[in-house]
């Protein structure tokens, strides 16, 4: 079977088409999960492609684009690459088998590199020259630029790099995962033409500054332009034509950039492990010496020296991608840097709530009504503060918080150990298994534990991804409970480019639940019935599907069922089952998925009430929202699961209710309204698995979400009577324009 697997394999064809709508059976009903993450990196180069944009935030969209494809690679097709190698018959919910998938995907992905490539090469590296921002090619400097290169090649480059030689006496090098190399072909006197492999050091800046241009970024990473006009040569290339000084008296015939990408998915025995810390530190260190996936050359690179690496590396033909230079631009994303304001988009403020009343702090305006932000539109420094004000309030007994990707210098976990130097009882779960987060999560762990915190790693099997944070404090002569809960992550950096609900309550059954659930997280508790959350493993998949039930029920009495959903990714078999059946009693269901859709959408008779739309654009949409119209009672959920296994099965997660009326139609009428409704950046899906970039008719408001709520930050603090009457102009001309779902309508009368 091996041998006919590769075979079909290299071939690159799939045996069939993911696209074509079959009859309906149960491998047409669903479109392969790695198909739609395909689709969903394609709207990710489009943005680059899209001229609307400012220059380098297209070269931004090429380096997500590239940087995605990296851990696609290292992540999933690494993991049916294993099943491959084992022989496993484990077919995806669309019927498709480890073999079908890798043909799929290479067929898929060959012509968007190539888009990828063409992007950058006839369309953005013209512009940002005229912009005066010049990447050259070495033959394009003048004698004067190179001499002035080779001075620096000599002091800041030389010494880290080490040739490795290939022959009998020097055996093929390591060669670690994503590092770029330079195959270099040498013309020996006496042994004639020889290989040797060079690594291009990655402590060194890809983009390298001409030297007089102002500073060099090798020396400073930070300060990349300091003029109008400022020249780079990438780094590949200044290494290239000085190779004479590393193999000195022997004739270089020509080099070649190659790139290879390994196996980067933690095997972690979890139950074997004594130390989970330990355990993980390990891994991550081998992370490295994962077996290779994925080998890219240059498309000039010779047929024997690809051949050559092919065997070496244990790869297959139909593993090799031929790109054109450069290769590998995830790091182009340091051109973001360049202090040029006219080729980004504007800057923004994002809205603060109004200060509390006088004399009232942070808890006393959660006790007058709960809070909800919108981040990165709204500030994610109340978040911070309410930490910070916990850890240094005399009355706060004890704080316990889920930390998921926190990033570097975090305040948040700055703020916790100075609760814990302030005598409080604090309590966090430091995520470690977060996928290339690890390594600074253990940091973090380790720092906690320093300053006496108690530190829980996560639980066996299990990550926790649910976001979290509880507050205990003695108010006279009663312990209140105040929660904080959210669909990001406690990370200042992600809180400025991903969209996020947050949420603030001290409801007294909503902070047992957190309570009683940190007992789980923290001890040895099994609760899995609580009153206002729902938590995954257990009930969240159950309720889900229950309340669609109802949905369809409702439906069947009242013929206004509707459900809106805005999600990261939709792959759940049973969850799409119950959408699917809704739609067949005819429930309206409009879905916003960012990423994946594993749904297919507009089938005749199974799914032709249902609509799938997706948005990418300058903030990565991150928020998870479901509303249930339930006959004008609706219920609105957030938090932090989407609708995949993963997060159902095999993840700590968590939704809660939003039940303020005021709170609930804002999120109904001006958020999901507006984001179902956006006809500039939105993509509708098609049954064929195709999206198609929506357009506002003649005379049809156009409706950009994200512009508009940049536009109306401060949705959920503003008061009515000072709201911004344009908000409300804007609201009621969608509506007139774009008529809402009954759903909406008599939401919208109810607030």
């Amino acid at each position: 079977m091996a041998v006919s697997t590769k075979t079909q394999l290299n071939a690159a064809t799939p045996e069939r088409s993911v696209e074509t709508t079959a009859a309906l059976s149960p491998s047409s009903l669903y479109f392969n999960r790695e198909f739609s993450w395909l689709q969903f990196n394609k709207r990710v180069l489009q943005e680059a492609q899209d001229e609307t944009n400012p220059l380098l935030e297209r070269v931004k969209f090429l380096a997500i684009f590239a940087n995605n494809l990296d851990e696609f690679f290292m992540i999933r097709v690494a993991g049916l690459q294993k099943q491959l190698e084992a022989g496993a018959l484990k077919v995806s919910v669309d019927g498709m088998e480890p073999c079908e998938q890798l043909a799929m995907i290479r067929h898929e992905l060959l012509p968007l590199l190539t888009a990828h490539a063409n992007c950058w090469q006839r369309d953005i590296l013209p512009k940002l020259k005229s912009a005066g921002i010049r990447i050259l090619n070495y033959c394009e400097l003048t004698n004067r630029q190179r001499q002035r290169l080779q001075k620096y090649f000599a002091q800041e480059i030389f010494p880290t790099l080490t040739p490795l030689a290939i022959d009998p006496g020097h055996p093929f090098p390591h060669i670690s995962n994503l590092s770029l190399n330079l195959a270099v072909i040498i013309d020996h006197p006496e042994q004639g033409e020889k290989f040797a492999r060079l690594k291009i050091p990655d402590m060194i800046p890809r983009l390298i500054r001409i030297p007089g241009d102002g500073k060099m970024s090798g020396q400073n990473r930070q300060n990349l332009i300091n003029t109008r006009t400022v020249t780079y040569v990438l780094i590949e290339e200044v290494v290239a034509a000085n190779l004479d000084l590393l193999f000195q008296s022997l004739p270089i015939k020509a080099s070649y950039p190659f790139r290879i990408t390994r196996d980067a998915d933690l095997e972690i025995e979890e139950d074997e492990a004594s130390d989970l810390l330990s355990c993980i530190q390990e891994s991550v260190g081998m992370r490295r010496f994962g077996f290779a996936v994925r080998l890219e050359v240059d498309k000039t690179m010779p047929k024997p020296l690809r051949v050559l690496l092919m065997k070496n590396l244990h790869l297959e033909p139909y593993q090799i991608y031929a790109v054109n230079r450069p290769i590998g631009m995830a790091n182009f994303l340091e051109l973001t840097k360049i202090e040029r304001s006219d080729l980004k988009d504007r800057p923004f403020r994002p809205a603060l709530p109004t200060p509390p009343m006088p004399g009232e702090d942070i808890f006393a305006a959660i006790r007058r009504s709960p809070l909800l932000l919108y981040h990165p539109y709204d500030s994610f420094s109340p978040v911070v503060d309410f930490v910070l004000k916990a850890a240094r309030d005399p009355n706060v007994l004890t704080i316990k918080q889920t930390l998921y990707r926190v990033g570097v210098n975090s305040p948040i976990v700055q703020a916790l150990m100075e609760a814990r130097e302030n005598g409080k009882q604090v309590a966090v779960l430091v995520e470690l298994k977060a996928r290339f987060d690890e390594e600074n999560n253990i940091g973090w762990a380790q720092a906690l534990e320093r300053a006496g915190v108690h530190v829980v790693y996560g639980l066996l099997g299990l990550k926790t991804h649910a976001k979290i944070c509880l507050v205990v404090r003695r108010e006279g002569e009663t312990i209140n409970r105040y929660v904080h809960m959210s669909t990001g992550n406690y990370n200042v950096v992600t809180s400025r480019i991903y969209t996020d609900l947050s949420y603030f309550s001290c409801d007294l059954l909503m902070g047992a639940d957190v309570s009683d659930l940190f007992n789980a997280l923290t001890g040895y508790s099994r609760k899995d019935n609580y009153d206002k959350i729902w938590v995954a493993p257990g009930s969240i998949r159950q309720r889900m599907i229950s309340l669609i039930e109802r949905e369809i029920s409702q439906h069947q009495a009242h013929a206004d069922g509707y459900l809106a959903f805005k999600m990261n990714s939709l792959v759940d078999q049973d969850c799409i089952a119950a959408l699917y059946r809704a739609s067949q009693a005819g429930v309206t269901i409009d879905l916003q998925v960012r990423g994946i859709c594993c749904l297919r959408p507009g089938i005749p008779g199974l799914s032709e009430n249902i609509s799938v739309t997706s948005i990418v654009g300058r903030f990565l949409e991150h928020t998870r929202i479901y509303y249930f119209h339930n006959g004008g009672q609706s219920d609105v959920l957030l938090g932090s699961a989407d609708l995949m296994p993963r997060n159902l099965d095999r993840r700590i997660e968590i939704l809660f209710p939003i039940e303020d009326s005021r709170l609930k139609n804002l999120l109904i009428n001006q958020v999901l309204q507006i984001h179902l409704r956006d006809n500039i950046k939105a993509q509708t899906l098609f049954p064929d698995g195709h999206y198609q970039k929506n357009a506002p008719a003649q005379e049809e408001l156009r409706v950009h979400s994200q512009d508009w709520m940049l536009e109306h930050p401060g949705l959920f603090f503003a008061h009515e009577s000072v709201r911004d009457k344009t908000t409300c102009q804007m609201v009621a001309a969608v509506q007139e324009e774009s008529p809402l779902p009954l759903a909406f309508k008599e939401e919208q009368k109810n607030d």
